[in-house]
């Protein structure tokens, strides 16, 4: 059963290639393809600049995630940012999604099951909402790596219907753990 220290905090899709996405009551994941009626939607990818390269491709970036955290630490850097602002489609709080591995099965509400797949690459369009934005969430490690803050991607295991407030379980995969990529 899903721990209540780690919760959705809301939940949001965009029936268009909006940057930003409008808040809901509640989403439904439908398996294999995504958020239901949202653009991203579907078994093959639908970012347009994926779809301009390989519209067979795999689409790994169904359902994505942010946690509120994030949203906190832009705050304390001058900027506001709210669910769904982002892009993403279920904000989060108490997860460190940043630090599960790839494959980890996230069990929201009583049904839903998103597998993580990777990272959200920052792209230009977060410097177009807010200027700056875009290297705020860009880090250097002290080994000179790049940190990648805006979120997570995964793929819909188990359908369900989820709304602010449901917990989330973690479940992560058998073996060494894979580091997120950008996916």
């Amino acid at each position: 059963m899903p721990s209540a220290a780690a919760s959705v905090v809301a939940v949001s899709r965009s029936a268009g290639h909006t940057f930003s996405k409008g808040a809901e009551p509640s989403i439904t994941l439908l398996a294999g393809l995504g958020v239901e009626g949202d653009a991203h939607a579907g078994m093959t990818v639908k970012h347009r600049s994926r779809v301009a390269k390989d519209p067979t491709q795999p689409n790994l970036r169904q359902v994505h995630l942010i946690h509120a955290e994030l949203f906190e630490e832009l705050a304390g850097k001058g900027f506001t940012v709210a669910p769904g602002d982002m892009g993403e489609n279920v904000t989060t709080c108490g997860v460190d999604l940043l630090g599960l591995p790839r494959g980890a099965r996230l069990h929201i509400g009583e049904a839903a099951i998103v597998e993580v797949t990777g990272l959200r690459n920052p792209c230009k369009q977060l410097e177009a909402f807010q200027p700056g934005l875009m290297y705020a969430v860009l880090e250097k490690t002290e080994a000179g790596g790049l940190v990648r803050k805006a979120g997570i991607m995964g793929i819909v295991i188990a359908g369900g219907v989820i709304r602010p407030g449901d917990g989330i379980a973690v479940e992560t995969p058998p073996g060494a753990p894979i580091p997120l990529e950008p996916v």
